[in-house]
Protein backbone atom coordinates (compact mmCIF):
# COMPACT_ATOMS: atom_id res chain seq x y z
CA UNK A 1 0.00 0.00 0.00
CA UNK A 2 1.11 3.67 -1.08
CA UNK A 3 0.83 5.49 2.05
CA UNK A 4 3.44 8.22 1.25
CA UNK A 5 1.15 11.88 1.20
CA UNK A 6 0.19 13.23 -2.08
CA UNK A 7 2.73 16.06 -3.82
CA UNK A 8 2.55 19.51 -2.67
CA UNK A 9 2.19 22.25 -6.07
CA UNK A 10 2.63 25.59 -5.93
CA UNK A 11 0.75 27.53 -8.99
CA UNK A 12 3.22 30.00 -10.37
CA UNK A 13 1.57 32.74 -12.20
CA UNK A 14 4.02 34.59 -14.97
CA UNK A 15 3.99 38.17 -15.14
CA UNK A 16 7.40 39.08 -15.63
CA UNK A 17 7.96 40.11 -18.91
CA UNK A 18 8.48 43.50 -21.18
CA UNK A 19 5.33 43.02 -23.18
CA UNK A 20 7.11 44.47 -26.28
CA UNK A 21 4.79 43.27 -28.60
CA UNK A 22 1.89 44.93 -26.37
CA UNK A 23 3.83 48.09 -26.83
CA UNK A 24 5.08 47.72 -23.16
CA UNK A 25 2.54 48.02 -20.89
CA UNK A 26 2.10 45.17 -18.33
CA UNK A 27 0.19 42.03 -19.88
CA UNK A 28 -1.51 40.76 -16.35
CA UNK A 29 -3.19 43.98 -15.81
CA UNK A 30 -4.59 44.69 -18.84
CA UNK A 31 -8.66 45.09 -18.99
CA UNK A 32 -10.22 41.97 -20.43
CA UNK A 33 -14.15 41.28 -19.52
CA UNK A 34 -13.76 44.48 -17.31
CA UNK A 35 -11.27 42.73 -14.35
CA UNK A 36 -7.18 42.41 -14.97
CA UNK A 37 -6.39 39.22 -17.18
CA UNK A 38 -4.06 37.89 -13.69
CA UNK A 39 -7.80 37.70 -12.01
CA UNK A 40 -9.01 35.16 -14.52
CA UNK A 41 -5.87 33.11 -14.18
CA UNK A 42 -6.23 33.70 -10.71
CA UNK A 43 -9.78 32.29 -10.30
CA UNK A 44 -8.71 29.25 -12.57
CA UNK A 45 -5.76 28.14 -11.39
CA UNK A 46 -6.11 29.12 -7.37
CA UNK A 47 -8.49 25.64 -6.76
CA UNK A 48 -5.95 22.95 -8.72
CA UNK A 49 -3.06 24.34 -6.37
CA UNK A 50 -1.85 24.41 -2.35
CA UNK A 51 -0.81 28.01 -2.63
CA UNK A 52 -0.64 30.72 -5.35
CA UNK A 53 2.88 33.01 -6.79
CA UNK A 54 2.71 35.60 -8.87
CA UNK A 55 6.25 36.35 -10.82
CA UNK A 56 6.67 39.87 -11.32
CA UNK A 57 9.25 42.64 -12.24
CA UNK A 58 6.74 45.96 -12.04
CA UNK A 59 4.16 47.68 -11.21
CA UNK A 60 4.53 45.34 -7.65
CA UNK A 61 2.14 47.21 -5.19
CA UNK A 62 -0.83 46.65 -7.80
CA UNK A 63 -0.16 42.70 -8.39
CA UNK A 64 0.31 43.17 -4.05
CA UNK A 65 -3.92 43.71 -4.25
CA UNK A 66 -4.41 40.07 -4.83
CA UNK A 67 -2.68 38.87 -1.55
CA UNK A 68 -0.74 36.82 -3.20
CA UNK A 69 3.39 36.27 -2.69
CA UNK A 70 5.00 38.81 -4.95
CA UNK A 71 8.31 37.03 -6.29
CA UNK A 72 10.24 39.29 -8.52
CA UNK A 73 13.43 37.49 -10.85
CA UNK A 74 16.33 37.34 -9.23
CA UNK A 75 18.34 37.74 -12.23
CA UNK A 76 17.96 41.00 -13.94
CA UNK A 77 17.25 42.40 -17.61
CA UNK A 78 14.23 40.52 -17.94
CA UNK A 79 15.99 36.55 -18.98
CA UNK A 80 12.63 34.99 -19.52
CA UNK A 81 10.47 32.52 -18.21
CA UNK A 82 12.88 30.35 -16.95
CA UNK A 83 14.08 33.02 -14.26
CA UNK A 84 10.91 33.53 -13.05
CA UNK A 85 10.48 29.67 -13.01
CA UNK A 86 14.17 29.76 -11.10
CA UNK A 87 12.27 32.73 -8.67
CA UNK A 88 9.90 31.09 -7.16
CA UNK A 89 11.55 27.33 -7.15
CA UNK A 90 13.82 29.11 -4.76
CA UNK A 91 10.61 30.87 -2.95
CA UNK A 92 8.38 28.48 -2.72
CA UNK A 93 8.42 25.13 0.09
CA UNK A 94 6.27 22.92 -1.91
CA UNK A 95 7.40 19.84 -4.45
CA UNK A 96 6.38 21.05 -7.20
CA UNK A 97 5.62 24.32 -8.89
CA UNK A 98 2.83 24.44 -11.54
CA UNK A 99 3.46 27.55 -14.19
CA UNK A 100 1.05 29.00 -16.49
CA UNK A 101 1.35 32.90 -18.05
CA UNK A 102 -0.95 35.76 -17.36
CA UNK A 103 -2.16 36.19 -20.90
CA UNK A 104 -4.10 32.90 -21.26
CA UNK A 105 -7.44 33.99 -19.44
CA UNK A 106 -8.76 30.02 -20.61
CA UNK A 107 -6.89 28.17 -18.22
CA UNK A 108 -7.59 24.62 -17.95
CA UNK A 109 -9.29 23.29 -15.00
CA UNK A 110 -7.56 19.99 -15.49
CA UNK A 111 -4.24 21.39 -15.78
CA UNK A 112 -2.54 20.28 -12.26
CA UNK A 113 -4.40 17.09 -12.83
CA UNK A 114 -3.17 15.93 -16.17
CA UNK A 115 -0.04 16.82 -15.91
CA UNK A 116 0.61 15.16 -12.33
CA UNK A 117 -1.05 11.85 -13.64
CA UNK A 118 1.35 11.83 -17.11
CA UNK A 119 4.41 12.86 -14.74
CA UNK A 120 3.68 9.80 -12.68
CA UNK A 121 2.72 7.50 -15.15
CA UNK A 122 5.78 7.82 -17.11
CA UNK A 123 8.04 8.23 -13.93
CA UNK A 124 9.16 11.48 -15.64
CA UNK A 125 10.99 14.61 -14.02
CA UNK A 126 9.15 17.43 -16.62
CA UNK A 127 5.72 17.36 -17.70
CA UNK A 128 4.74 19.66 -20.11
CA UNK A 129 1.01 20.39 -21.90
CA UNK A 130 1.09 20.15 -25.91
CA UNK A 131 -1.96 21.28 -27.73
CA UNK A 132 -2.37 18.62 -30.33
CA UNK A 133 0.17 20.67 -32.46
CA UNK A 134 2.85 21.78 -30.19
CA UNK A 135 4.53 22.03 -27.14
CA UNK A 136 2.97 24.86 -25.06
CA UNK A 137 6.29 24.90 -22.55
CA UNK A 138 5.54 28.00 -20.12
CA UNK A 139 2.55 25.76 -18.53
CA UNK A 140 4.23 23.06 -17.04
CA UNK A 141 4.93 21.00 -14.16
CA UNK A 142 9.13 21.19 -12.39
CA UNK A 143 10.05 19.50 -9.38
CA UNK A 144 11.77 22.08 -7.03
CA UNK A 145 14.83 19.74 -6.20
CA UNK A 146 15.83 20.94 -10.02
CA UNK A 147 16.48 24.66 -8.97
CA UNK A 148 20.12 24.25 -8.29
CA UNK A 149 20.37 22.65 -11.99
CA UNK A 150 18.55 25.39 -13.78
CA UNK A 151 20.42 27.95 -11.83
CA UNK A 152 23.67 26.79 -13.16
CA UNK A 153 22.05 26.52 -16.61
CA UNK A 154 21.11 30.09 -16.66
CA UNK A 155 24.52 31.37 -15.03
CA UNK A 156 25.89 30.28 -18.26
CA UNK A 157 23.79 32.57 -20.44
CA UNK A 158 21.13 30.13 -21.45
CA UNK A 159 17.77 30.57 -21.52
CA UNK A 160 15.66 28.71 -24.31
CA UNK A 161 13.49 26.36 -22.41
CA UNK A 162 13.23 23.90 -24.37
CA UNK A 163 16.50 23.27 -24.44
CA UNK A 164 16.65 22.81 -20.54
CA UNK A 165 13.45 20.28 -20.69
CA UNK A 166 15.48 18.15 -23.07
CA UNK A 167 18.44 18.02 -20.75
CA UNK A 168 15.78 16.06 -18.66
CA UNK A 169 13.44 13.26 -18.58
CA UNK A 170 10.42 16.03 -19.93
CA UNK A 171 7.26 14.04 -20.91
CA UNK A 172 4.32 15.65 -23.07
CA UNK A 173 0.72 15.76 -21.48
CA UNK A 174 -1.85 15.68 -23.74
CA UNK A 175 -4.02 18.77 -24.12
CA UNK A 176 -5.16 18.41 -27.78
CA UNK A 177 -9.35 17.83 -26.46
CA UNK A 178 -8.38 21.72 -24.78
CA UNK A 179 -6.26 23.74 -27.37
CA UNK A 180 -8.20 26.31 -26.76
CA UNK A 181 -7.17 26.88 -23.22
CA UNK A 182 -3.58 28.07 -24.57
CA UNK A 183 -5.08 31.07 -26.56
CA UNK A 184 -3.03 33.88 -25.27
CA UNK A 185 -2.82 37.32 -25.97
CA UNK A 186 0.37 38.78 -27.38
CA UNK A 187 -1.15 42.28 -29.49
CA UNK A 188 -3.82 44.82 -28.24
CA UNK A 189 -5.85 43.01 -31.64
CA UNK A 190 -5.53 39.84 -30.20
CA UNK A 191 -7.92 40.86 -26.68
CA UNK A 192 -9.91 42.89 -29.67
CA UNK A 193 -10.69 39.39 -31.60
CA UNK A 194 -11.09 37.24 -28.51
CA UNK A 195 -13.36 39.94 -26.68
CA UNK A 196 -15.41 39.84 -29.86
CA UNK A 197 -17.09 36.10 -29.96
CA UNK A 198 -18.75 34.26 -27.00
CA UNK A 199 -17.37 30.66 -27.82
CA UNK A 200 -20.75 27.74 -27.92
CA UNK A 201 -21.00 24.77 -29.25
CA UNK A 202 -24.36 25.72 -30.00
CA UNK A 203 -26.34 28.61 -30.70
CA UNK A 204 -26.02 31.65 -28.44
CA UNK A 205 -29.59 34.13 -28.45
CA UNK A 206 -29.73 36.82 -26.15
CA UNK A 207 -32.85 39.00 -25.20
CA UNK A 208 -32.25 42.59 -24.09
CA UNK A 209 -34.63 44.59 -22.81
CA UNK A 210 -35.26 47.51 -19.96
CA UNK A 211 -36.73 46.47 -16.83
CA UNK A 212 -40.36 46.64 -17.02
CA UNK A 213 -40.52 45.15 -20.98
CA UNK A 214 -41.29 41.53 -21.01
CA UNK A 215 -38.25 40.02 -20.99
CA UNK A 216 -39.52 36.95 -18.72
CA UNK A 217 -43.19 36.96 -19.89
CA UNK A 218 -41.70 36.59 -23.66
CA UNK A 219 -39.58 33.71 -22.66
CA UNK A 220 -42.21 31.70 -20.63
CA UNK A 221 -44.00 31.51 -23.75
CA UNK A 222 -41.51 31.37 -26.06
CA UNK A 223 -39.56 28.06 -24.96
CA UNK A 224 -43.10 26.11 -24.95
CA UNK A 225 -43.77 27.50 -28.79
CA UNK A 226 -39.97 26.06 -29.65
CA UNK A 227 -40.41 22.97 -27.39
CA UNK A 228 -43.36 22.09 -29.87
CA UNK A 229 -40.97 22.75 -33.33
CA UNK A 230 -38.41 19.98 -31.51
CA UNK A 231 -36.15 22.47 -29.75
CA UNK A 232 -34.47 21.79 -26.82
CA UNK A 233 -33.65 24.81 -25.13
CA UNK A 234 -31.25 25.93 -21.91
CA UNK A 235 -31.41 29.38 -20.32
CA UNK A 236 -29.23 32.02 -18.91
CA UNK A 237 -30.34 34.49 -16.74
CA UNK A 238 -28.86 37.20 -14.74
CA UNK A 239 -30.05 37.65 -11.55
CA UNK A 240 -30.01 40.42 -8.94
CA UNK A 241 -26.66 39.75 -6.70
CA UNK A 242 -28.76 38.43 -3.66
CA UNK A 243 -30.84 35.81 -5.19
CA UNK A 244 -30.77 32.54 -3.68
CA UNK A 245 -32.17 29.10 -4.66
CA UNK A 246 -32.16 27.48 -1.61
CA UNK A 247 -34.40 27.94 1.34
CA UNK A 248 -33.47 28.32 4.88
CA UNK A 249 -33.13 25.51 7.26
CA UNK A 250 -33.47 22.23 4.95
CA UNK A 251 -29.62 20.24 4.90
CA UNK A 252 -28.26 21.74 1.91
CA UNK A 253 -28.73 25.46 3.16
CA UNK A 254 -26.69 24.40 6.45
CA UNK A 255 -24.14 22.80 4.71
CA UNK A 256 -23.62 25.72 2.58
CA UNK A 257 -23.62 27.98 5.24
CA UNK A 258 -21.11 25.92 6.87
CA UNK A 259 -18.31 26.28 4.14
CA UNK A 260 -19.05 24.26 1.46
CA UNK A 261 -17.88 26.21 -1.45
CA UNK A 262 -19.86 23.87 -4.18
CA UNK A 263 -22.84 21.56 -3.23
CA UNK A 264 -24.45 19.67 -5.70
CA UNK A 265 -28.50 18.39 -4.99
CA UNK A 266 -29.43 15.97 -6.60
CA UNK A 267 -32.15 13.23 -7.31
CA UNK A 268 -34.13 11.45 -10.11
CA UNK A 269 -35.83 14.81 -11.10
CA UNK A 270 -33.64 17.56 -10.38
CA UNK A 271 -30.43 18.57 -10.10
CA UNK A 272 -29.12 21.87 -8.54
CA UNK A 273 -25.34 23.12 -8.30
CA UNK A 274 -24.78 25.90 -5.84
CA UNK A 275 -21.41 27.68 -5.89
CA UNK A 276 -20.51 30.26 -3.89
CA UNK A 277 -18.01 33.16 -4.99
CA UNK A 278 -15.60 34.93 -2.37
CA UNK A 279 -15.59 38.19 -4.57
CA UNK A 280 -19.35 39.80 -4.40
CA UNK A 281 -18.08 42.27 -6.77
CA UNK A 282 -16.74 40.44 -9.48
CA UNK A 283 -20.01 40.15 -12.23
CA UNK A 284 -20.63 36.53 -13.68
CA UNK A 285 -19.76 36.59 -17.63
CA UNK A 286 -21.46 34.81 -19.91
CA UNK A 287 -18.42 32.96 -21.81
CA UNK A 288 -17.65 31.28 -17.93
CA UNK A 289 -21.33 30.40 -17.45
CA UNK A 290 -21.60 28.40 -21.41
CA UNK A 291 -19.38 25.94 -20.92
CA UNK A 292 -21.15 25.11 -17.28
CA UNK A 293 -24.10 23.88 -19.83
CA UNK A 294 -23.98 20.43 -21.25
CA UNK A 295 -24.79 21.34 -25.08
CA UNK A 296 -25.38 17.69 -25.88
CA UNK A 297 -28.76 18.01 -24.69
CA UNK A 298 -29.67 21.12 -26.22
CA UNK A 299 -30.46 22.88 -29.55
CA UNK A 300 -30.13 26.59 -28.75
CA UNK A 301 -29.20 29.07 -25.58
CA UNK A 302 -31.41 31.84 -24.76
CA UNK A 303 -29.91 34.57 -22.48
CA UNK A 304 -31.45 37.27 -20.52
CA UNK A 305 -29.26 39.86 -19.68
CA UNK A 306 -25.96 40.32 -19.96
CA UNK A 307 -26.76 43.11 -22.74
CA UNK A 308 -23.29 44.50 -22.38
CA UNK A 309 -21.73 41.13 -23.73
CA UNK A 310 -20.75 40.82 -27.67
CA UNK A 311 -23.09 38.12 -28.84
CA UNK A 312 -25.94 38.11 -30.89
CA UNK A 313 -29.64 39.53 -29.24
CA UNK A 314 -33.19 40.76 -30.24
CA UNK A 315 -34.00 43.86 -28.30
CA UNK A 316 -37.83 44.10 -26.68
CA UNK A 317 -38.81 47.35 -27.19
CA UNK A 318 -41.98 48.93 -26.05
CA UNK A 319 -42.41 52.91 -26.70
CA UNK A 320 -44.79 52.93 -23.59
CA UNK A 321 -42.44 52.30 -21.32
CA UNK A 322 -40.63 55.28 -22.20
CA UNK A 323 -36.60 54.03 -22.78
CA UNK A 324 -34.35 54.47 -25.46
CA UNK A 325 -33.40 52.05 -28.11
CA UNK A 326 -30.72 49.80 -27.19
CA UNK A 327 -29.70 48.82 -30.78
CA UNK A 328 -28.16 52.24 -31.51
CA UNK A 329 -25.09 51.38 -29.01
CA UNK A 330 -25.38 47.52 -29.55
CA UNK A 331 -24.07 46.37 -32.86
CA UNK A 332 -25.11 42.93 -31.72
CA UNK A 333 -28.50 43.53 -31.79
CA UNK A 334 -29.85 41.59 -35.00
CA UNK A 335 -33.40 42.08 -34.46
CA UNK A 336 -36.11 44.10 -32.25
CA UNK A 337 -39.37 43.47 -31.36
CA UNK A 338 -41.88 45.76 -30.68
CA UNK A 339 -45.55 46.35 -30.21
CA UNK A 340 -45.37 49.17 -32.59
CA UNK A 341 -44.35 49.67 -35.56
CA UNK A 342 -41.08 51.65 -35.24
CA UNK A 343 -39.10 53.89 -37.71
CA UNK A 344 -35.11 53.04 -36.93
CA UNK A 345 -32.06 53.90 -37.86
CA UNK A 346 -29.95 50.89 -39.00
CA UNK A 347 -31.75 47.94 -40.93
CA UNK A 348 -32.92 45.61 -38.75
CA UNK A 349 -35.39 42.37 -38.78
CA UNK A 350 -38.95 43.51 -36.83
CA UNK A 351 -40.86 41.09 -34.91
CA UNK A 352 -43.79 41.71 -33.38
CA UNK A 353 -43.61 41.46 -29.65
CA UNK A 354 -46.89 39.44 -29.21
CA UNK A 355 -46.99 37.33 -31.97
CA UNK A 356 -45.24 34.46 -30.46
CA UNK A 357 -45.06 31.95 -33.30
CA UNK A 358 -43.20 34.41 -35.69
CA UNK A 359 -40.15 34.87 -32.80
CA UNK A 360 -40.20 30.92 -32.61
CA UNK A 361 -40.27 31.03 -36.26
CA UNK A 362 -37.07 33.18 -36.10
CA UNK A 363 -34.83 31.67 -33.77
CA UNK A 364 -35.29 28.45 -35.50
CA UNK A 365 -34.63 30.07 -38.29
CA UNK A 366 -31.65 31.72 -35.98
CA UNK A 367 -30.20 27.75 -35.17
CA UNK A 368 -30.69 26.93 -38.92
CA UNK A 369 -28.23 29.40 -40.28
CA UNK A 370 -25.96 29.60 -37.09
CA UNK A 371 -22.05 29.30 -37.61
CA UNK A 372 -19.43 29.30 -34.70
Amino acid sequence: MNTSAPSTVTGVILAGGQGRRMGGQDKGLIPYRERPLISHIITLLKPQVDKVIINANRNIEQYQEYSYAIVEDTLTNFCGPLAGMLSAMQACQTDFILTCPCDSPQLSPQLRQRLMETLLANQADIAVAHDGDRLQPVFCLIPCRLADHLENYLARGNRKIDLWFAQHNTVAADFSDQADSFINFNQPEDIVAHHAKIRSDVPVLGFSAYSGTGKTTLLRQLIPALNSKGIEVAVIKHAHHLFDIDTPGKDSYKIREAGSQQTLVASSRLMALMQTSANTEKNPQLADLIPRLDSSTIDIILVEGFKHEPFAKIELHRPSVGKPFIYEHDDNIIAIASDETLSLNRQLDQLELNDIDAIANYVADFITHWTH
